[in-house]
Formats: C-alpha cells, sequence, structure tokens
C-alpha cells in the first residue's frame, strides 16, 4: 500500500468513473485500476462495485476512502510543517469562494498574493456556500470565503476578514442621498437568483418577502453586472456590495445610493474545517486579505454603532 494508491481510490470514489478519476490523477486508466485491484488484493476486500454504472464504492470501501483521505491530508501536513519549520510560505491552498464575494475580492488580493509568495499555489474554484460546507468537510478543498454569520456547525473554525456596506443601484430616489429600508419595499427590485446570500440579505433587510410582484415579468439573474444592466434597461433597484462599487464606471456610480445609518454590512468570513486545517497557510491568508482589502472599505470610517450586519 502507498499513497498513489489512496489518491487513486480517493479520486474513483469522488468521480465515480476510471477514466474520469484517471485523468485527475494524471495516469492511464489501465495504471489506475492496476493499481486500485492491487491494493483491493492487498486488502482482501471490494472497494468498488465495478458492475454499476456509475461506479459504486463498497460499504467496505466508503470507510477504507475516508482513512484514506486522512492519510493523504495528514502525509501533506508533514510536509507543511517541514516547510513551517524553515519559515517558507509554499505549497497549494484550495480555495472555495462564493460568487457574490469572488468578482470583486479575486481582483484586489490575486497578484499580490503570488507576487509576495511566489512558491504558494492557489487554486480557486467559485462555488455556493453550501458547496464550500461540503467540499471543506470531505477535504477538497482547504479554506473558503463566504459571507456570514453562518451555521456551520461546531468543526468550523471561522475567521472575519472585513465588513463592507450594502449599497442600492438605481435612480429611484435620486434627489436623495441616503435612503430608508422601507422607501424601497414598493420599487421594482432585481434580485440574484435562489442560493445567493446576497439575494436572502436583500429580502431580510428590506422585508422583501412581504411584498407581493404584480409584474408579468420576472428575472433572478446570477451576477452583478446582469443585475445592473436590467435596472438600466427597466429602471428599479438593487443591491450591491460596496467593493463591487470600485469596479463600475462613473456613469453607475452617479447612481448608487446609501442607506441611512445605522448602515446595513455585510460580514465576509474565510472559513475552514479544523480536522484538515493548514493552519499557517491560513492565517497567512487571513493577515494579507485584511491588509489588501480593509484600506479599501468605507467601513473602516465609522464606528461599531453605525453598523448593522444583515443576515443571511
Amino acid at each position: 500500500m502507498n499513497l498513489q494508491q489512496l489518491e487513486y481510490i480517493i479520486a474513483l470514489d469522488k468521480t465515480q468513473n476510471f477514466s474520469k478519476a484517471a485523468e485527475s490523477c494524471y495516469v492511464t486508466q489501465a495504471t489506475l485500476s492496476t493499481m486500485i485491484k492491487r491494493l483491493e488484493e492487498e486488502l482482501e476486500v471490494v472497494l468498488f462495485d465495478r458492475k454499476s454504472n456509475p461506479i459504486i464504492t463498497t460499504d467496505c470501501g466508503k470507510e477504507i476512502v475516508e482513512m484514506a483521505q486522512k492519510t493523504v491530508f495528514y502525509a501533506g501536513q508533514i510536509k507543511n510543517l517541514a516547510q513551517n519549520i524553515k519559515g517558507n510560505i509554499e505549497g497549494k491552498v484550495k480555495v472555495g469562494v462564493i460568487p457574490t464575494i469572488a468578482n470583486n475580492l479575486l481582483p484586489i488580493i490575486i497578484k499580490p498574493l503570488l507576487d509576495k509568495y511566489p512558491q504558494l499555489q492557489l487554486d480557486v474554484v467559485e462555488i455556493t456556500t453550501d458547496h464550500i460546507l461540503k467540499q471543506l468537510k470531505e477535504g477538497m478543498i482547504d479554506v473558503g470565503i463566504i459571507s456570514t454569520p453562518f451555521k456551520t456547525g461546531a468543526d468550523f473554525e471561522e475567521e472575519i476578514l472585513y465588513y463592507e456596506k450594502l449599497l442600492v443601484y438605481g435612480n429611484t430616489h435620486s434627489e436623495k442621498q441616503y435612503l430608508l429600508p422601507k422607501e424601497i419595499i414598493d420599487e421594482k427590485i432585481w434580485l440574484l437568483e435562489e442560493g445567493h446570500c446576497l439575494r436572502d440579505q436583500f429580502i431580510n433587510f428590506c422585508s422583501l418577502n412581504k411584498k407581493k410582484s404584480k409584474d408579468n415579468f420576472r428575472f433572478e439573474a446570477n451576477s452583478f453586472e446582469t443585475l445592473l444592466s436590467m435596472v438600466d434597461n427597466f429602471g428599479g433597484l438593487t443591491l450591491i456590495p460596496e467593493l463591487y462599487e470600485r469596479m463600475l464606471s462613473i456613469e453607475r456610480k452617479d447612481k448608487i445610493q446609501e442607506f441611512t445609518s445605522p448602515y446595513p454590512v455585510r460580514e465576509v468570513s474565510l472559513i475552514h474545517y479544523r480536522p484538515f486545517a493548514k493552519l499557517r497557510l491560513t492565517e497567512m491568508l487571513v493577515n494579507e486579505i485584511k491588509a489588501l482589502v480593509t484600506p479599501l472599505l468605507k467601513t473602516e470610517e465609522l464606528h461599531k454603532s453605525e453598523q448593522v450586519i444583515v443576515k443571511t
């Protein structure tokens, strides 16, 4: 038995397909199949039901794959420990980021991180909060960046990165500088599709769930750009985070309005799963993201009493 074989059964359990598993491990299908068969013979158990399509992991196989995931992880931790002793920041960090954070945070942090730590390999995937939690538990990603507070469970650790204002985009009430939540209830509201935490935050903060739409056209977007385009063409309002405002043209920035104090803010945090934590790399990411992002935010000029964290 060796680590390579453990990586192969982890890949096959994940993909349920020999061809895809071999591709993810950068080996031929014949090599992967042979190595897994040898492991089964050594252990004298059947790990996978090859008669089914897709491939099914047996009950015994599931227990062994779970142990294999931990074994491969801790083997990687031994390498990380050696680098820690030498004081180096290097290795691979797999990061999951929710879409409403990824599009405005990643352009700020990626290049500075890679420039400062050339031996660091960042693998970033844009996925929903539910998928982040699932993949953290399975050891498929190392850390997640989500909007909090969020009920994650006892095995998850949370590090708050920053708070950013939530802003209104649209021409309504253009004569006013600030808005009250109740003032936009009767407006046409454009929302992200279900599954995006910012959608729930908008609904909760402005009590939009109490409003019944009378329109004969409904549309839910999956990106801020689409939301803004709908507002530009059809009127109404939408909600965007403060960091996204930095990406807008001057013309679009003129359509931004703020709520009154206490200002609604969203809390953005980095989370990791305790059994699989790469603590030194996680600590580095937290410190670097804070240093890069917080100087750009208006919330840094506000007292805590002037902010209200919007629930997801």
